[in-house]
């Protein structure tokens, strides 16, 4: 049976629930230093966003609201492979140097990034082996949780065991299993199933009550109603579709709960739109609270 949400816009199937809302595009992405765009963060008057090349530095691209980068924070670290990015309430841009896709890392990376361009590196490793991973997300302790790209299997959540030390590789334990299972929403950079599953990007509303993960299809949207972000991510998600993306890797929320979603430029592509979500914050309705019936 289905029974439809009309005030959220949600339809409810089996326990999970997806939406449709408008997907707009805001502007046109079209300077190359962003050609291969996968992270992205907001702070409600500009953009920051990361490209995942290895060029010797790591540099986050300040982008106005009509995508146009107006300045670059230049970093002396030397990443391996960036892959997204998150904002601090500090104003801290924390970028997840934790992409592997030949599984060769002893160890990945978190880079704290200061709006001045000073950089912290924190090491991490995990504790069962090598993973790609392509999503950030930081709870409302400021703690990063570390989301894997997994092709077989569920999505795997890592946090740090303690605090993060600049000396010595900080350990990682896992949390959490996303449950997400794929969708037929077209997209991404190959036409198979497997494309609609990998998380690609993360993001967390700025209230901290709404965890996002996207895949090259859609967006997943967690209420994380008491701050257990890592509860909350094996809860059942609410999709968005976010079709026809070559190969969406970024995704944000603005400080008024808007989703924005981009991609990179694809395979021979000279431009990407960056895409928006008005209230997509809202739709990550909690569930309702378990109710005991009366005995008869």
């Amino acid at each position: 049976m289905r029974a439809f949400l009309v005030a959220a816009g949600l339809l409810l199937t089996a326990g999970s629930a997806y939406a449709e809302p408008a997907v707009v595009d805001v502007c046109a992405v079209t300077d190359p230093r962003l050609e291969e765009l996968s992270g992205l963060a907001s702070d409600g008057a500009q953009w920051f966003a990361v490209n995942d090349s290895d060029n010797g530095r790591l540099l986050i691209q300040v982008l106005d609201r009509n995508c146009a980068i107006t300045r670059t924070i230049t970093t002396p670290n030397n990443p391996f492979d960036v892959e997204d990015l998150a904002l601090a309430p500090d104003g801290t841009l924390w970028a997840a140097d934790t992409g592997d896709n030949g599984k060769t890392r002893e160890t990945v990376a978190l880079h704290a990034i200061s709006p001045d361009g000073t950089a912290r590196l924190y090491r991490l490793t995990y504790p069962d082996g090598k993973h790609d991973a392509e999503a950030l997300l930081l709870d409302g302790a400021g703690i990063p949780h570390i989301i894997t790209k997994e092709t077989i299997g569920s999505p795997l959540v890592y946090r740090p065991v303690s605090g993060l030390n600049e000396g010595a590789p900080t350990p990682m334990e896992q949390v959490a299993r996303v449950p997400i299972s794929g969708s037929s929403t077209t997209g991404g950079p190959l036409t198979n199933s497997v494309v609609t599953r990998l998380v690609t990007g993360a993001a967390m509303a700025r209230d901290g009550k709404v965890a996002a993960l996207r895949t090259y299809t859609d967006a997943y949207l967690f209420p994380v109603p008491d701050g257990d972000l890592a509860r909350a991510l094996e809860s059942d998600p609410v999709r968005v579709p976010l079709a026809g993306e070559p190969q969406g890797e970024a995704i944000a929320f603005d400080p008024d709960g808007t989703l924005l979603s981009a991609s990179e430029f694809g395979n021979g592509g000279t431009s990407s739109a960056l895409r928006a979500v008005t209230g997509a914050s809202a739709l990550a309705v909690p569930p309702a609270p378990a109710t005991t019936a009366e005995a008869p």
